[in-house]
């Protein structure tokens, strides 16, 4: 892991591979190794960069822990996009870190080359039902009491990635920062500039959808097919999986995606 100081504040990344930026932006809560499954194959022909957001892996979470929220890990992207002078890079979101990625990719089209989002923030129509349950979500002791078998509740394949995802999910609930962190991006959720709807209709940049047809946070039905919709000659990608595909079906993600960076790209 490698750390980078931004606007006085460490970042943690780890860095593999050479050729064409490719950076990963894990989901709330997460890190950078929920992307173990397919990192190393990324890595073959791409300079792969994962980061952990602040208050998760090796990063450190804001202060106080409450004030995280998606916006801040969405300008935590376009800065560490700038302090390394990315240039068409591939940018790969999941859940909050979707969000990130449109942001990035709105406010630096220089920077985002291809854009890939899954299961991806930012495409919610929040009714009463929804809102409850952000509020609720957003209070440490509820977040903490079901962060453990939420995890099981989103991943719908077993097997040793998901797993794994489980186990540090089950660990961070222990640790007072990170039950902080989890929640408060979940109470900004509730904040108007987490609805991109709109804003996504000027993406000029090449987009892949990937979407879990079984997501039971984030669905297909309705964020998914919002995405499709908002984002001009998006692609959209279903496979039989919950929230996190590239952890559930590993090769069948990565057939998705290096089919959409081969295909050619009108001038």
């Amino acid at each position: 892991m490698q750390t980078l100081m931004l606007s006085g504040r460490p970042v943690a990344f780890q860095e593999r591979g050479h050729g064409r930026p490719l950076l990963l932006l894990h989901a709330n809560p997460g890190d950078h190794r929920d992307y173990d499954a397919v990192a190393a194959e990324l890595a073959r022909d791409h300079r792969v960069i994962a980061l952990d957001w602040p208050g998760y892996g090796d990063s450190p979470p804001p202060k106080p822990a409450s004030t995280a929220s998606a916006m801040l890990f969405a300008d935590v992207a376009i800065d560490f996009a700038d302090e390394l002078s990315l240039r068409d890079a591939v940018v790969i979101g999941n859940s909050v870190g979707g969000y990130a990625a449109l942001r990035l990719a709105l406010a630096r089209p220089d920077v985002v080359g291809a854009l890939v989002l899954v299961d991806s923030g930012g495409f919610t129509r929040l009714d009463a039902l929804g809102r409850a349950f952000c509020r609720l979500k957003g209070t440490e002791w509820f977040s903490r009491a079901i962060a453990t078998a939420f995890a099981r509740h989103y991943l719908r394949v077993d097997n040793e990635h998901t797993r794994a995802i489980v186990a540090r999910t089950d660990a961070g609930r222990r640790l007072a920062s990170r039950v902080s962190v989890d929640a408060a991006v979940w109470r900004s959720f509730l904040d108007p500039r987490h609805d991109l709807r709109e804003a996504a209709r000027q993406l000029s940049t090449p987009t892949l959808l990937v979407w879990g047809r079984f997501d039971p946070v984030l669905k297909l039905a309705a964020d998914g097919r919002c995405a499709e919709n908002a984002i001009e000659h998006a692609q959209l990608v279903t496979m039989d999986t919950g929230h996190m595909p590239f952890a559930e079906d590993p090769a069948g993600f990565l057939g998705a995606v290096r089919a959409f960076l081969a295909a050619p790209r009108p001038s």
